[in-house]
């Protein structure tokens, strides 16, 4: 079977607006949710989320570009630059045949879909402009992103909610491994914070209106985040012909359905996701050293996905390194599992786990080792990221050191 590894690396979230800075934000154990400034908010019985503070689109996009480009195209397009950039590809000639992107995304192009509804419902305008559907399209930041690379292999995009991005990625690994492509762009991006997005939520009363406490007994919701991140998945042996730095191994995948309620957990569906990928890895439950969990901050999700861990690793659970980042960054729903990918890499390839923060009462029923609040050095050879949707989609990824 084709080995795939991770070249590249590019994010914009709210802890950084690159890899670099969202790494030693985490490492420093930093919280990036504040109060919201979006329009109307004072309309919004949830005033908190995470953003992407000190961004500027024209600095990046002209207005041209910005015509095409939703804030969730912008973010793909920037991650993906970078990601290009430190992999140190150009996808010309027959290679861009052998290269594509699958990102995942739940929203899509949710800031121009409210904007519009707003102008048309609200502000009784009969038009809006022609190029409407082409920026809020699910499938935007992909093609944009195609474009803009050459990459004129498989080009797709995922959505399954909080799983989108895992799943992207899962689809990634499977086109390297099948032949398809010998190079591809993915993970994931949101851009929920607008006044329609944070409004839809509410109504799942599943919202904390004071900060993301996962595994915490205090804990009273999950909050909202913005951002993405993407990777450049390559064939192992294609990278090392050309030199690349290899930042970790694509190890396993695995997904499952939990075929049970459309937004209320199961541990069994959960836990065979896990093993799954640990079998299409030959990864051995002692290798693993560190699990990002879901870890939304609800009092039912950080319970389910306990018993999952559990579950899967019997008493060496009592070994593993478990933290949530989203109390850090929010949960970006569509683009959190790339995000969160980034705490793996560095799990595995610098040795530090991030921090849960805001851990400070323990819950009984959550009863894992979650890295309260400040990182920790450690070996870690095997690193898993779990994703787990509404409509009980789950998606689980390892990553191996190179």
């Amino acid at each position: 079977m084709r080995r795939v590894v991770i070249t590249g690396a590019g994010t914009i979230n709210p802890l950084g607006h690159d890899v670099p800075a969202t790494l030693a934000a985490m490492q420093a154990g930093t919280c990036a949710i504040g109060p919201l400034d979006i329009r109307d908010v004072d309309r919004l019985q949830i005033q908190i989320g995470a953003q992407v503070r000190g961004y500027d689109e024209v600095e990046h996009f002209s207005r041209q570009d910005l015509t095409l480009y939703d804030r969730f195209t912008q973010f793909a397009l920037l991650s993906a630059a970078q990601a290009m950039e430190q992999a140190g590809l150009v996808l010309s000639g027959d290679l861009g045949d052998r290269a594509g992107v699958i990102l995942g995304t739940s929203g899509g192009g949710l800031n121009t879909q409210d904007d519009n509804y707003r102008a048309v419902y609200a502000e009784g305008k009969i038009r809006v402009h022609p190029f409407i559907v082409p920026r809020l399209m699910a499938n935007a930041a992909a093609s944009h992103v195609s474009i803009r690379h050459n990459l004129r292999g498989p080009v797709l995009t995922v959505s399954t909610a909080c799983a989108s991005s895992n799943h992207a990625m899962g689809q990634a690994l499977g086109v390297i491994r099948g032949g398809m492509a010998d190079v591809m762009l993915t993970g994931g991006t949101e851009a929920m914070l607008c006044f329609g997005g944070i409004k839809a939520w509410e109504g799942l009363r599943v919202m904390s209106r004071d900060g993301c406490r996962p595994f915490s007994a205090d804990r009273n919701g999950m909050v909202q985040g913005e951002g993405g991140a993407v990777f450049v998945f390559e064939e192992r042996e294609h990278a090392i012909a050309r030199g690349a730095d290899i930042l970790c191994e694509v190890a396993g995948f695995a997904m499952s359905s939990d075929a049970a309620d459309i937004v209320t957990p199961a541990a069994e569906g959960a836990a065979r996701a896990m093993r799954g990928a640990l079998a299409d890895g030959g990864i051995a439950l002692a290798d693993v050293g560190y699990i990002n969990a879901h870890g939304t901050g609800t009092a039912v999700n950080d319970r389910t996905e306990t018993q999952a861990i559990r579950s899967v690793f019997g008493t060496v659970a009592d070994d593993l390194c478990v933290s949530s980042t989203k109390a850090m960054h929010g949960h970006l729903i569509g683009g959190t599992g790339a995000v969160e990918l980034l705490a793996c890499i560095m799990a595995v390839r610098d040795g530090v786990i991030a921090p849960t923060i805001g851990l400070a009462q323990p819950d009984p029923v959550c009863d894992l080792d979650y890295v309260a609040n400040t990182a920790r050095r450690a070996d870690v050879s095997v690193a898993m990221s779990n994703a787990f949707a509404f409509g009980g989609l789950n998606a689980v990824l390892a990553l191996r050191r190179a």
